[in-house]
């Protein structure tokens, strides 16, 4: 298999740059028993950013909602998970180049036993099209 992709829902909330914030944010859904598919985060100007792709987001928002959590507009990326190989994220980015598909952002990586596994995002407005480029279901 070279790969599977599927189109994922994800959260955008902004949060205090400070140690142990994002932990107690993931303790919440830890205890909620919401798995997420996907956490990324980084600095942003005084704050930071964290983006989360749950596996259920009927579930997730019910937490965030119970929690107070201020999450921007829901949005939609990719979930990218294949074998591993040399060159798997470059054939995966070529195909959304050739459809004239900007990347806005992609996490890669290696997820062992031979498996790799991407979260991408492009502008909204590329989602369906980028959708048909990498076969996503």
């Amino acid at each position: 298999m070279a790969h599977k992709a599927r189109k994922i829902d994800y959260f955008v909330m902004s949060i205090s740059n400070r140690p142990g914030k994002a932990a107690e944010v993931l303790q919440e859904l830890r205890a909620a028993r919401v798995n997420l598919l996907g956490f990324t985060g980084f600095p942003r100007g005084t704050r930071s950013q964290i983006d989360f792709i749950p596996e259920d987001s009927a579930a997730f928002m019910a937490v965030a909602r119970r929690a107070r959590w201020v999450l921007k507009k829901k949005k939609a990326g990719f979930l990218v998970q294949g074998d591993d190989r040399p060159g798997a994220t470059a054939a995966l980015l070529s195909r959304l180049a050739d459809a004239g598909i900007n990347v806005t952002a992609i996490d890669a990586v290696c997820a062992g036993k031979g498996r790799y596994g991407a979260l991408l995002w492009v502008d909204q407005k590329d989602v369906r099209k980028a959708a048909r480029a990498i076969g996503a279901s």
